[in-house]
């Protein structure tokens, strides 16, 4: 039973609760600089959170940290998801835009694909479903056990982050379409469609998004990508940045004011583990 339950633990996409510390101790054993680097790190975000929870790494990661922490602490349906037309995007925008059809779904083996509007709309429901039931309980220990639940159901939650990667399309077709007719659209935007990987909406779906989970995970861009996308801001502890300006990076690093903050740890801006558990001194 020893590899049974090995590799049902290994299968956990978020892992349970382990002290800060102790995870930096066994981690982080050398004497080199980076090992050290590290170690201040750690104990800087030990200052203001007891315990990580380890992120399965499967280039997921960005979203599956960032979407745990948002549900973890939801407490209502975010606004954007209460909208009427929010289950009509896939159809809103096929009908623009043509070359979606390109989508790249996550193959389920023995189902034949559907069209992609009704894949996504699909997805698209099955997200404002989970987030409206979690943010509902009202206990946190409950609240918890009902966001593990959900992580440990693999087809419900890589259908969640096949709904993320398309409200980043759209997002981006939005932000795209704003700067060309000659509105404000904040700099990380020009940013993401100055790479030649991803001069336009289309590209940044071939080249970009279609690869999210499979060969890639998620750029810094992207990471504000995201962040427009579910109007939270994402606060990155970037532990081999210590001690310089960029160790707590901000996405987008001028939020606004109403939007929720989710955090996650990273050490080198691939893989995303998630801090619990706010030290009490920090919350009075």
């Amino acid at each position: 039973h020893v590899a049974r339950s090995f590799l049902t633990e290994y299968k956990l996409s978020v892992s349970p609760e382990m002290d800060i510390m102790e995870y930096c101790r066994k981690e982080w054993r050398g004497n080199t600089p980076a090992a050290k680097r590290m170690r201040k790190g750690y104990e800087a975000v030990a200052q203001k959170f007891a315990s990580i929870r380890r992120i399965r790494g499967d280039n997921y990661c960005a979203f599956r940290a960032t979407l745990f922490q948002a549900l973890s602490q939801a407490t209502q349906l975010p606004k954007w998801l209460q909208s009427e037309d929010f289950t009509m995007l896939p159809e809103n925008l096929l009908s623009k835009y043509d070359w979606i059809k390109q989508w790249q779904l996550r193959q389920k083996p023995g189902k034949r694909m559907g069209e992609v509007k009704d894949e996504i709309k699909e997805y698209l429901i099955l997200l404002r479903q989970k987030w409206k039931n979690i943010s509902e309980v009202k206990g946190p220990l409950e609240k918890q056990e009902a966001c593990d639940k959900l992580f440990k159901n693999e087809e419900e939650e890589y259908s969640l982050y096949e709904a993320l990667k398309f409200l980043m399309l759209n997002t981006a077709i939005e932000l795209y379409n704003a700067d060309k007719s000659g509105r404000r659209v904040p700099v990380f935007s020009w940013l993401l469609f100055a790479r030649d990987t991803s001069s336009n909406p289309c590209q940044l779906m071939h080249n970009h998004l279609n690869h999210i989970g499979h060969s890639g995970g998620l750029e810094q861009v992207e990471m504000f990508l995201l962040a427009y996308a579910l109007q939270y801001t994402i606060q990155v502890y970037r532990l081999y940045k210590h001690s310089t300006d960029e160790f707590i990076t901000l996405y987008p690093n001028d939020p606004e004011e109403d939007w929720p903050v989710v955090t996650l740890i990273t050490e080198d801006d691939r893989h995303y583990n998630i801090p619990v558990r706010m030290c009490q001194e920090t919350m009075l």
